[in-house]
């Protein structure tokens, strides 16, 4: 209670309301579903936290005569609680948030995890530590390899698995079968099982029957028939070693999910957060980089996450808006650990930090203020897109996710939109004055990275094979001509200068602010009053009024200069003026419309052209 008051929690979330007295008080197993900032990891981790102060209480007040007995009721030394997360982000997160509200309690947390050193894993299980929160590969490595306090599952009183619904992926979590099959089962053995879960048969009923299962997820579906089984008790305790874990109703079975176990689902009907607004902008594929650079340009207040599928869209995007003067931060599957970690507290520190990620940044991550969530590409699937969406507005704040879709990702997010039960999107407002500059800037800023891509694609294919020479000792000899070598010199110092020639006049074009099409310094008015211009017109107007202009303050005022708008993406959907939404359904039929409209009016346009061509052809023939 002390954690909770210093970490500054007044009262529990509805999802730890529901699951705190289950699982501490009735002693439950727990299936749990809410929205994502809901707070899930403390609804099992204080239930965690209190059996475990429980037992040393207890275990104290028996007093030093009766030792033996005390250890029975506290052991030490020994694994009680497992968390098993998809991600090294999610576990390291979980690890830290259990040390907070583990604070000052000699109860140990050590995250085992993917991309760190084995060596310094293996140092911290000597310790012994009583909770281990850890991903699945990392683990089962560890455990396959005999690390004694891994194995040792028969005092293990906790087994969590938090963002379920991921573990179940194909393919991705093989090692979570095999760890799930090392925990001790109730009764009966299966073939192939480890040694250290036959020892496991050894303990008593009791000790068995003590062990809680949290299975959590942000998104969750059981059958009415998985429900039925939960409250008669006929759940077995092990599935054959044949079945996968294709769903969570598996992946709970196999677990040892207890009869009367409480299933806690506070999803709403569009499983998103309440206080998000989501948003859309439809645009062609290619401009999607140019309206990426408008959001973070114009409306670039607070946290910003941008989502690319690929990794190969996640280093084109962060390449282009890196050369335009925005500093970025990337996170994806392929980087260090280190790297990971790195890119991650630089984000938290900056309350205007932009982070563009893959899907591994969707998952689990809590970093407070994220105030904008971007799709640059669409997710595949309704579930991930929900997780992408849900690292803004969490914890009751409110946030926003804007989705870059163009004609080609229009049926699948009319697809999206039919999961949640969605009839209609809010489109994100526009001053389309600004995509004149933005385009300029986006041109050069694509000229520059061509070249310099190109440029260290032959400096790194030159390095590749002068490295596997050396390494057979083979002399390496340059067969070019003097005419060759000259020329070759020549070609690198034209498009050096012409690299340098593009960059300078980048430079100036971001040396001043994005000004709307014909926007006059002159006459501020020139070219008409735009509801924002007049909005600022007013704003700088009560400014002067109020409280005067202040040219010696340093900070970061909302007005930057006139005709641009520096507001944040979720104000700027709310002060819109007039909402415009979209039908989805006949936005989806109008697009096919115009792809069959599109695509007839190539087929005549071939047609007409093999006609003139068989004309000439004939012509031809007639001339001979």
């Amino acid at each position: 209670m002390k954690s909770i008051y210093r970490l500054g929690f007044k009262e529990p979330t509805p999802i730890q309301k529901a699951c705190i007295p289950a699982a501490a008080h009735q002693g439950k197993d727990v299936v749990g579903a809410a929205e994502t900032g809901s707070g899930k990891t403390l609804a099992f981790g204080l239930p965690i936290l209190q059996r475990l102060l429980e037992e040393q209480d207890k275990a104290s007040n028996m007093g030093d005569n009766v030792g033996e007995e005390a250890e029975r009721f506290a052991p030490k030394g020994l694994l009680r609680a497992l968390i098993i997360t998809p991600t090294r982000e999610l576990a390291i997160q979980v690890t830290d948030h259990f040390k907070e509200a583990a604070h000052g309690i000699n109860i140990r947390v050590v995250s085992i995890v993917g991309g760190m050193s084995t060596e310094k894993q293996e140092r911290l299980l000597k310790a012994r530590p009583e909770i281990i929160v850890g991903t699945p590969g990392r683990l089962w490595e560890l455990m396959s390899g005999g690390e004694k306090h891994l194995v040792e599952l028969h005092s293990l009183s906790f087994f969590v698995l938090d963002e379920a619904d991921r573990m179940i992926e194909n393919g991705h979590f093989r090692e979570l079968q095999s760890i799930i099959d090392m925990l001790p089962m109730a009764s009966g053995s299966i073939g192939g099982q480890s040694q250290s879960s036959e020892n496991c048969q050894t303990l008593s009923n009791m000790q068995i029957k003590k062990r809680q299962t949290f299975v959590f997820s942000a998104t969750i579906a059981l059958s009415a028939d998985f429900r039925k089984k939960l409250k008669r008790g006929s759940l077995k305790s092990k599935q054959s070693m044949a079945d996968g874990l294709n769903s969570i109703e598996m992946l709970s079975e196999r677990a040892g999910m207890r009869a009367n176990a409480a299933i806690i689902d506070l999803t709403n009907a569009s499983i998103l957060a309440n206080k998000l607004e989501e948003s859309f902008i439809e645009c062609k594929e290619e401009d999607k980089d140019a309206y990426l650079y408008y959001i973070l340009s114009v409306h670039g207040q607070g946290r910003t996450i941008v989502f690319c599928t690929s990794i190969a869209a996640l280093r084109h995007t962060s390449a282009l808006l890196r050369i335009l003067g925005i500093n970025v931060w990337t996170l994806h599957a392929q980087m260090q650990q280190r790297a990971r970690l790195k890119a991650i507290d630089r984000f938290r520190s900056n309350e205007h930090a932009i982070l563009v990620a893959t899907d591994v940044a969707a998952r689990g991550l809590d970093i407070p203020g994220v105030r904008t969530v971007v799709h640059y590409q669409l997710p595949h699937s309704a579930e991930v897109y929900v997780h992408r969406s849900g690292r803004t507005a969490r914890a009751c704040t409110d946030g926003c996710s804007i989705a870059l879709i163009s004609s080609n990702d229009t049926s699948k997010f009319a697809s999206l939109c039919k999961s949640f039960s969605k009839e209609s999107f809010q489109r994100f407002p526009l001053e389309e004055s600004y995509m004149q500059e933005v385009m300029r800037r986006l041109s050069l800023a694509r000229q520059i990275d061509k070249i310099t891509r190109k440029d260290s694609q032959e400096k790194a294919k030159k390095t590749w094979f002068e490295r596997n020479a050396e390494s057979i000792e083979l002399m390496v000899e340059n067969d070019d001509s003097e005419e060759e070598i000259v020329n070759n010199h020549k070609q690198k110092r034209v498009t050096s200068m012409q690299l340098k020639n593009l960059q300078q006049e980048l430079n100036t074009l971001l040396s001043r602010p994005l000004q709307p099409k014909m926007f006059s310094h002159r006459y501020l008015a020139g070219a008409g009053i735009s509801p924002l211009l007049q909005h600022q017109f007013e704003e700088l107007t009560r400014q002067k009024l109020d409280q005067g202009v202040n040219l010696g303050d340093n900070k970061r005022r909302k007005l930057v200069v006139i005709g641009q708008d520096c507001v944040e993406p979720l104000q700027a959907l709310r002060s819109s003026g007039q909402e415009v939404r979209m039908d989805v359904k006949e936005t989806a039929e109008k697009r096919r419309d115009l792809e069959n409209l599109r695509r007839k009016r190539k087929g005549e346009k071939k047609r007409l052209r093999d006609q003139r061509r068989q004309q000439k052809k004939r012509l031809k023939e007639v001339d001979e």
